[in-house]
């Protein structure tokens, strides 16, 4: 049953669509009637040559007639039903990618890419194929045993009847067989994932697996995967084996019974041999969907898993929910300043871990440039990822202009917060259009602009193809450096009121990095900067500098101040001017 309330859940989606369906269902009910008319035609032929009449026109006529009526329903019929396929196939893809995007950074800790490719792509086809495929045949069945039980008995009401006590049997093993099946489906699915998951990961992470010489270890894991998953599917093969095997059992005891007591009702004359033929042919017209019936609960099955699968997501709230209603129009319209003010903010990543960042109290001018600073672990990212709401800070913790950026509508707050990421992920598309990634229309001098101010012009035009140069998936043409740029000029482009740049130098050399702060403090006056790194040769470039210490402002104050304090900063600054160490990763995490 948890598979039928699975399937009903589809309702929705196939709703804007039932004109369709209801067309090819009807189509098919007409198709099965014409094909009913096929035997009878037939056995008027037999009986009017067995009686020497042969006047056979008249059944030759029907039969062609039938059989081109049938023919041109059927056509239309089945373009009918499996295009209503393909259109829900369509809604429950755009459904399912719409909802990942509201997703944050809890969801993707706890599923993978792999699975999520599985379900788009597999779950979704499997109920592509039960509207397109599984409805077919579920109506050819219905509508044969009817029309075929109703010509049958027609001609034989015994006849017909004798046949009707292993009905029951057929319905106690379809049950059973259908429980197996559910089962062993889920188990398909879910190592089909799993084995989804663990080829990205490792085609993601080839060169690591490369550089340390892994190959042979994660062939050797593929391998078990892969077996777990070929075993799930032999378990699902062997329950449809066995469900597809006494079908033919029962078609050859109909056909023992038919031509035992239907001979002997043609002997006694109580039937014509072209009655008898032609109530072999609706046996059969009976039985044949009968034969997929196997095929027909493995599909129901699998695509009831499929639905699970899929509404597990369809049923998360987005992680970070948009709250327009709660602002003014006037606020929602205008253009962010930049005064940040943080008051208490605390954030945790989960309720058994210990806080990322603990009571932060801190407050940002307009216009100013800020450096934060820490140990590994202290909660700069998670700063930033509050910032721009990629997390979702307590209420009341977080403010933009005096307002709570829980007010605001997402796409306002990220368009006018600009972070770029530690992470420089790049898209497999032109350079140009990895920069111009979020207005596909920006000028070209504003391009250009903004890879100077990113200290990227000079490497773009000593590419063969500039601009156009292809960066390969996840930017693997490009060096770590010139990846870091490109994803500074993404967020320069922008000219946002704050830019928030986490550890956006690290594969950058000192003197370029020099360059690009040099830049930035002449083009970003009046909007507000924030510049999460590790080197003190970037942090002395803010107007401030914080430094956070298990998840708490620790320090606050100029280069100059900070230096004198003799505390963290003043500790981090002596070790990189002396090429020492670093100072050990954060306890907080």
């Amino acid at each position: 049953m948890s598979v039928l309330k699975s399937l009903l859940r589809l309702g929705p989606f196939v709703r804007p669509y039932r004109v369709r369906l209801a067309a090819g269902v009807a189509g098919f009910g007409f198709a099965r009637v014409f094909e009913g008319l096929v035997p009878f035609f037939l056995a008027q032929g037999i009986d009017r040559i067995s009686s020497g009449s042969g006047d056979v026109g008249g059944p030759v006529l029907g039969i062609v007639l039938a059989v081109t009526a049938r023919y041109l329903v059927v056509t239309q019929a089945r373009y009918a039903v499996r295009s209503a396929g393909q259109l829900v196939a369509f809604d429950l893809r755009q459904r399912l990618y719409d909802g990942l995007q509201g997703q944050g950074v809890k969801f993707f800790a706890n599923h993978s890419i792999g699975d999520m490719m599985t379900r788009a792509v597999t779950d979704i086809s499997l109920i592509q194929r039960l509207i397109a495929m599984g409805t077919i045949l579920v109506i050819i069945l219905v509508y044969a045993t009817l029309v075929g039980f109703g010509f049958m008995l027609y001609f034989s009401p015994a006849l017909t009847l004798l046949l009707l006590p292993p009905l029951p049997f057929i319905y106690y093993h379809a049950q059973r067989s259908a429980r197996q099946m559910g089962t062993a489906s889920l188990q398909v699915q879910e190592r089909l994932s799993d084995l989804a998951a663990l080829t990205q990961e490792n085609l993601a992470g080839i060169r690591t697996i490369q550089a340390m010489a892994q190959e042979d270890n994660e062939i050797q894991r593929f391998d078990r995967t892969n077996l777990s998953y070929a075993n799930a599917f032999y378990r699902q093969a062997q329950v449809n084996s066995r469900m597809m095997a006494w079908m033919p059992s029962l078609a050859a005891v109909c056909s023992i019974t038919i031509l035992g007591y239907g001979g002997h009702l043609v002997l006694a004359g109580e039937m014509t041999a072209g009655a008898l033929v032609a109530f072999f042919m609706y046996v059969n017209m009976v039985v044949q969907p009968f034969r997929v019936a196997g095929f027909i609960v493995n599909l129901v099955q699998r695509a009831g898993v499929a639905c699970e699968r899929l509404f597990e997501v369809f049923d998360l709230p987005p992680e970070i929910p948009d709250l327009p209603q709660t602002v003014s129009a006037s606020k929602v319209r205008r253009r962010i300043q930049g005064a940040i003010d943080f008051r208490g903010l605390s954030h945790r990543y989960a309720p058994d871990r210990a806080l990322a960042l603990d009571d932060v109290q801190l407050r940002i001018g307009r216009g100013e440039m800020v450096a934060i600073m820490g140990r590994v672990g202290s909660g700069k990212t998670t700063l930033l990822q509050l910032l721009a709401r990629l997390l979702d800070p307590p209420p009341g913790t977080l403010f933009i202009d005096g307002a709570d950026v829980r007010e605001y509508p997402l796409a306002q707050l990220r368009a006018q917060v600009a972070l770029v990421p530690q992470d420089a992920f790049l898209f497999g598309q032109p350079l140009k259009a990895n920069l111009t990634y979020d207005d596909p229309e920006r000028p070209l001098e504003r391009i250009w602009a903004a890879a100077a101010a990113a200290d990227l012009k000079d490497t773009i035009k000593g590419f063969p193809e500039g601009l156009d140069t292809i960066v390969g998936e996840r930017g693997v043409t490009l060096s770590g450096g010139q990846k870091q740029r490109a994803a500074l000029a993404r967020g320069l482009i922008r000219e946002a009121p704050v830019l928030a740049l986490d550890d956006c130098f690290s594969s950058v050399d000192t003197e370029t990095e020099e360059r690009i702060l040099t830049g930035l403090r002449r083009d970003r006056v009046g909007r507000t900067t924030l510049l999460v790194s590790h080197r003190v040769s970037t942090a002395r470039h803010a107007d401030r500098i914080i430094v956070l210490e298990a998840g708490r402002v620790a320090e606050s104050g100029t280069h100059q101040e900070l230096a004198q304090h003799g505390h963290l900063y003043a500790e981090l600054e002596r070790r990189q001017r002396n090429g020492e160490h670093p100072i050990p990763v954060a306890t907080a995490l």
